[in-house]
Parts: structure tokens; C-alpha cells; sequence
């Protein structure tokens, strides 16, 4: 029997293509997740040789009850709509648990346009590291199931590299990019589907106690929920110095989960400012602006929802006022909802700094810490990690002796931090850009025990092991990664 249920097939045929993975010679498995493979309880890849494996995780072997698919959706990118993007490299196999299995850089779909739907090995293995590495901290995030060598090569920016495939799990893929594509299109009777399809999918649950109609209230849940699952999100993100870099609302999840790790970076040095995507030119996704973002990409799924908000039986000439009255009602439902966000991120960087019960004074006392940690070029991880030597030592060498200190300190020691609360919540080891570059750099020699190296290390974030500096240290002047890639 098979594990795999397909939801997204039965939607109607404007939701996606049909479409088969392209054909690899040598496909060659570098790493696969069997403990979430036990999780999801997928049957049909436990306790088989890794040759199958590589075949079925290239998209060589389709399984049983698998019904590939390329999914459409649209997007605003930098600011700017595209009215059709999709999925050019990637395969939807099917669900396994209500969660998605996805193949990426397995060839070319309806959607490629003029790309060759393939991947280079290094975002595969990026993806892979990153991806666990945030579960391993805790962080809502789209997980990986295995990355195989393709065994071919792919040209991109930087000339020939080896090709790589990456399965995805997400608990869903819905975008608010996939309800643009029914937007743009002016497709309401699509929207709706859409709508129940993901309240079905994710909480709230509201459809099951409305029944077949309703959409104004639908919609209006759909947003609020959307608020509070991106809100704790993005605090969580901004916690942990996490800069996803690509924020467009084609990967921005409706499960409030991180998804599309392309030029994604963890800061070392602290700055409000930073930005590492090689074409983030303005900044619109650095690590300050990501909450302002997240509420602009709320507002895209809002316009998407308008027509459904301002449902109801009234003449051609009084669809004006109708709309503009549904423009109010979510205008008045998020801007009440909104200050989620900085309560969010707030309680999460006070309990950073051992403080339980967040009390709105402790903005400062964040915001002063933060600043001090910029002015003096501070490693992010390793100022709130070191946090309880400091409380013990406050002449402590690592952090300089500053007049911004003293006035935090003061501040700080007014609030009682709890020390074991600081070292359960301030990673040690994080997926910093250098040590993601040198794995990816001794894979394309054919060495993956780097690799394998920090999928054990970031584990276990939060407890120190047996391993050198190496792995928590900040990088060297000559391993410092200023730009990170997409990778298409």
C-alpha cells in the first residue's frame, strides 16, 4: 500500500502542471534523513541499499501512488509582481502525513522558462545543513529528507559545477504567491478553493464550523492566522541573527514556516543592517527590515482576499463602496494585529537575555544591547552565549568596557536574568556562512565529511561538545563570506 496521499492532484488542473523528473546517468546519494523518514513513517524508502535511494531521490524511481507535479504560483520579487513563476526546477511527488515531498533541481517543468531546471550541488548541500540546523534551533522550517549527487554538471554564474538534487518537506507549499497567481488572473472561484484547501491543510480550522460559504469570514481568519505565525517566525529568525535574503511572497508560507534557503546568512558581526544576498542592492530583506517586509507580504495576501471579504448580494454601482468598505475592515483587523510583531520579537530577545516575564522597559534594555554590540563589532551568537560569564564578571575580556556597557549592566542586573534560561536559548553553533562555504567547497573535491562534520554539530546547538573552536568561532578576516547566492 502506498504512504503517499495526493491532495494538491485533486485541486483543479490550474494549480499546477503534470510533469516528470528529468533523467540522471549516475545519480549518487550523499546524505539521507532516516530518522524523518521514520517520523513520516514513509515506508517505502526504509531499510533499502542507497543505490535505490539515489534512484528515487533524483526522481529515476517514481513510487507507487506518486503523481509528480510542478505547482503554479506568481509572486512579487523585490517589489515587483510576475504574474506566472511556478515551480521551474522542482517536482511535487506527493503528500506522505499532510506533509509535501518535493524533488528540487530535477529538471525542467511547464514553468522553467528558459532555465534548465536543474541545481548545482551547493545549494543542495546549503540547503540540506541550514534546513536542519534551524529545526535542530527550534525554528518553524521546511526539513531535508536526502541530497544525491546527479553525477552531471550545470553551468551557472561561476562556470561548470556538479549537479545535485534536494527532497524537501514541508508541511505544505502554499504561498501568498499562490493566491497572487489566481489574483493577477482575476480568478475568484480559484481563491475560494484556495482558501478552504489551505484552512484545511492549517490551523484555523475555521471552515469545518462555517461550512461551504462564509469567505469573508474565512478570509479574515486566514489573515490573522497568517499574523501570528509570521510574527513568532521573524522574532524567531531575528533571535538567532537569521537573514532569509529573498523574502519575495513567492516564499512566504502560509504554515508560518521558513522555506527557500537560497542566499539565506547568519551574521557574525552584529549590524541592524546587515544584508548578504548578492541582489538585495537596496537592502529590502536585511535583518532589520525583515519584519516590515513580512507585513508587506500580509498585505499582498490581503488584496488577494478583497473580493472575497466584500461578498454579498448588491448592484453593479454599489461594488465601489462594497470594496472600499472590505478595504477597511482588513486595514482595521491587521493594523490592530500588527504590534504582534515587535511583542513578539521583544519577549524572545528579553528571554535572550535570561529575562522570563517581558515588561515593556525591556525594549530598551534590548535595544541598548543591541546597539552596543554594532558599535563595537561584536559576534552576534558568541555576545548573548557568553551572557552568564558576563553577569559573574562583568570586567569579562570578551566584551569591551564602554559606557554603553555599564549603562546595560546597570540596567540588566535591575532584572534578575536567569543564567540556565540564557544557555537553554543562546545557541552555541550555528550554521555560520564559513563553515557552510568550506563543507560545499570540499564536497565539489569529493570529500563530504566536512559536511557530515556540521550535520552532527548542529544537532545539538544549545550543548557544547566535543569539538574545536572551529565550529563556534567567528570566521577569520580570510574566511569571511560578504555575499551569498541564490543559486538558480
Amino acid at each position: 500500500m502506498s504512504s503517499f496521499k495526493n491532495t494538491y492532484s485533486k485541486l483543479p488542473h490550474s494549480f499546477y502542471e503534470t510533469s516528470s523528473p528529468a533523467s540522471f546517468s549516475k545519480p549518487e546519494l550523499i546524505i539521507f534523513n532516516e530518522d524523518l523518514a521514520c517520523d513520516l513513517d514513509f515506508q517505502e524508502v526504509l531499510n533499502i541499499p542507497n543505490e535505490r535511494l539515489a534512484q528515487i531521490f533524483s526522481g529515476q524511481e517514481i513510487l507507487p501512488g506518486s503523481e509528480p507535479l510542478a505547482l503554479a504560483y506568481a509572486g512579487y520579487q523585490f517589489g515587483h509582481p510576475v504574474a506566472v513563476l511556478g515551480d521551474g526546477r522542482a517536482h511535487y511527488l506527493g503528500e506522505i502525513k499532510q506533509h509535501d515531498i518535493q524533488l528540487k533541481g530535477s529538471g525542467q517543468t511547464p514553468f522553467s522558462r528558459r532555465g534548465d531546471g536543474r541545481s548545482a550541488l551547493g545549494p543542495v548541500l546549503r540547503e540540506y545543513l541550514i534546513s536542519e540546523a534551524m529545526h535542530s534551533l527550534g525554528v518553524p522550517t521546511t526539513r531535508a529528507l536526502a541530497a544525491v549527487r546527479t553525477g552531471e554538471e550545470v553551468v551557472r554564474q561561476f562556470g561548470a559545477e556538479p549537479g545535485g538534487v534536494f527532497t524537501r518537506v514541508a508541511s505544505s507549499h502554499i504561498r501568498v504567491g499562490t493566491f497572487q497567481y489566481f489574483a493577477f488572473k482575476g480568478d475568484i472561484e480559484s481563491i475560494k478553493t484556495l482558501v478552504d484547501y489551505t484552512l484545511e491543510r492549517h490551523p484555523p480550522q475555521i471552515h469545518k464550523k462555517l461550512g461551504a460559504n462564509h469567505y469573508k469570514e474565512k478570509s479574515l481568519a486566514l489573515l490573522k492566522s497568517l499574523v501570528e505565525v509570521q510574527s513568532q517566525l521573524v522574532a524567531h529568525w531575528q533571535s538567532i541573527g537569521f537573514i532569509h535574503g529573498v523574502m519575495n511572497t513567492d516564499n512566504f508560507s502560509l504554515a508560518g514556516i521558513t522555506i527557500d534557503y537560497g542566499p539565506c546568512a547568519f551574521m557574525d558581526e552584529f549590524n541592524f543592517h546587515q544584508k548578504f544576498s548578492s541582489i538585495d542592492h537596496q537592502g529590502r530583506y536585511s535583518f532589520s527590515n525583515q519584519t516590515q517586509i513580512a507585513k508587506w507580504n500580509i498585505l499582498r495576501l490581503a488584496d488577494c482576499l478583497i473580493p472575497l471579504i466584500s461578498e454579498g448580494k448588491y448592484k453593479e454601482k454599489e461594488k465601489g463602496e462594497e470594496k472600499e468598505r472590505a478595504i477597511n475592515i482588513v486595514e482595521h483587523e491587521l493594523m490592530s494585529l500588527f504590534p504582534l510583531f515587535e511583542a513578539k520579537r521583544n519577549e524572545r530577545f528579553a528571554l535572550k537575555l535570561g529575562i522570563q516575564n517581558y515588561q515593556a522597559e525591556d525594549s530598551e534594555l534590548i535595544t541598548t544591547f543591541l546597539t552596543y554590540l554594532e558599535t563595537e563589532k561584536l559576534d552576534f551568537t558568541l555576545s548573548f552565549r557568553k551572557l552568564p560569564e558576563l553577569l559573574e564578571n562583568s570586567k569579562h575580556s570578551f566584551y569591551p568596557d564602554t559606557p554603553l556597557l555599564k549603562e546595560f549592566l546597570e540596567q540588566w542586573k535591575k532584572r534578575n536574568p536567569n543564567s540556565s534560561l540564557m544557555e537553554q536559548i543562546n545557541p552555541l553553533y550555528i550554521p555560520r556562512n564559513h563553515l557552510i562555504q568550506k563543507a560545499i567547497d570540499l564536497s565539489y573535491q569529493g570529500d563530504d565529511s566536512y559536511f557530515h562534520k556540521l550535520h552532527q554539530i548542529f544537532k545539538n546547538p544549545y550543548q557544547e561538545g566535543p569539538y574545536s573552536e572551529e565550529f563556534c568561532s567567528p570566521p577569520t578576516e580570510k574566511e569571511r563570506v560578504e555575499k551569498t547566492y541564490c543559486g538558480t
